[in-house]
């Protein structure tokens, strides 16, 4: 059998060939949409997903489409996705999917448009293999287009190490933790003299997700059967953040809430789990800190946290506009554009070879050289299956961790707790 990067190159040389043939027959900007019909396409997402320059660009060639986003909080999001499509009615023209719920609702491919009915298979060749298989549902309907992946790599504050007597230079920093055990062990040495309000790392459901984001199993095995109470990676993951917690490394707050949000702006904490996605975050939320952040090796190398995906359902009104804009939005050409802004990672295996994105630094991180660091860790990662739903038990232990920290219950009982919600979830 072909190795996953063999895979990939074997795709890179198929995408070159259909490049040219596919760009005229999906989401083109230089064609306009037909018709004088002014037409008003939403798009539901989470976050910052690094669209919000492209849209001016395509209604610019495309004068009839007004394009507006709409944005909530992650779990919100795709809580309410589910209302919306259960009920048949609320929902987007588009809407963004993360990886982490894609297999809840490629079960439900009744409530989406399935793109191989509009040339879906002519751009299969453009995205990494795993990442195309992901959205599949099991009736061979394609519910949704890849926008990036995470991959991993760990942001850390160069200031605030220098002020904790660690090392600051991003080769030494990658050196100071090859495994997770030396990153809590420098999470010791940092807190012991710390500059005072800082903490080691922002919260530990991040530094969980990140440490079984790496593990060859997560929350399901391959027949969708749960597996969270016998995995050991994963009550190893809770243990050891848990550990850290106790020993003062963590700002105890929670991702992506206001909270978190702050802890960036007001310096609560000198490291953050680093999926490529978190670029953004971290830009939006630290803007008087650029220079201050770099990029280092995640400890025990590779892995990956999130990723997304647009959907068009089949309750909208645009289907064919919002089936080319998804399709110009993921193009290859594109992603480029949105890694080279906001250091969003492509998920379309021809830009690896492109130099814009291997060879990219980027100045608010210390000129760290992202492409190098994120494509590498894309090109070997192992991606982890992920169950139906996968996205909200990770919600599960994240609620679990928080009660932990919030002195609400101690690691066991909030375990136990875990496990019976998730069951609960499972059924």
């Amino acid at each position: 059998m072909l190795s996953e990067k063999s895979r990939v190159i074997a795709a890179i040389a198929v995408a070159g060939v259909l490049a040219a043939g596919c760009a005229s027959q999906q989401g083109d900007p230089s064609t306009a949409a037909s018709g004088d019909e002014k037409i008003t396409l939403t798009l539901n997402l989470f976050g910052n997903m690094g669209f919000k320059e492209l849209y001016t660009e395509y209604e610019a060639a495309h004068p009839n489409i007004k394009i507006v986003e709409r944005t909530s909080a992650y779990n919100d999001h795709h809580r309410n996705l589910a209302a919306h499509l259960a009920t048949g009615q609320g929902a987007a023209d588009v809407e963004g999917i993360d990886t982490g719920f894609i297999a809840r609702f490629r079960g439900q491919p009744q409530h989406f448009v399935d793109l191989n009915r509009h040339g879906a298979e002519q751009l299969k060749a453009r995205w990494l293999p795993w990442k195309w298989e992901a959205s599949v549902a099991k009736t061979g309907a394609q519910i949704g287009y890849g926008t990036d992946v995470g991959g991993l790599a760990m942001c850390y504050r160069r200031d605030l190490f220098e002020k904790a007597g660690l090392p600051t230079d991003r080769d030494e920093v990658s050196r100071l933790w090859p495994d997770w055990a030396s990153y809590f062990e420098a999470g010791k040495k940092y807190t012991a003299t710390k500059p005072e309000g800082a903490a080691f790392f922002d919260g530990a459901a991040q530094v969980f997700n990140a440490i079984v984001g790496q593990a060859a199993v997560g929350y399901y095995d391959t027949s969708d059967n749960v597996v969270v109470a016998s995995n050991p990676e994963v009550r190893k993951a809770y243990d050891q953040v848990l550990r850290a917690v106790a020993d003062g490394e963590s700002a105890k707050l929670v991702g992506s809430s206001p909270a978190w949000n702050t802890g960036f702006a007001k310096s609560q904490f000198a490291t953050v789990g680093c999926p490529a996605w978190m670029l953004a975050k971290i830009q939006d939320q630290a803007k008087e800190f650029a220079g201050k952040w770099d990029v280092a090796a995640i400890p025990g190398g590779g892995g990956n946290w999130g990723g997304s995906y647009l959907t068009v359902p089949a309750q909208g009104k645009h289907v064919k506009e919002a089936v080319e804009l998804i399709a110009w939005l993921t193009a290859p050409e594109q992603q480029i554009k949105v890694f080279g802004k906001h250091g969003i990672l492509p998920s379309t295996v021809e830009t690896y070879q492109k130099p814009e994105v291997t060879g990219l630094k980027h100045e608010f991180f210390n000129d760290a050289p992202i492409g190098k660091i994120f494509t590498t860790a894309a090109l070997n990662l192992k991606p982890q299956y992920q169950g139906p739903r996968a996205g909200d038990i990770q919600t599960a232990i994240r609620d679990a961790i928080n009660r932990v920290e919030e002195g609400k219950q101690n690691g066991d009982q909030a375990w136990q707790q875990m496990l019976t919600d998730v069951e609960r979830i499972s059924k």
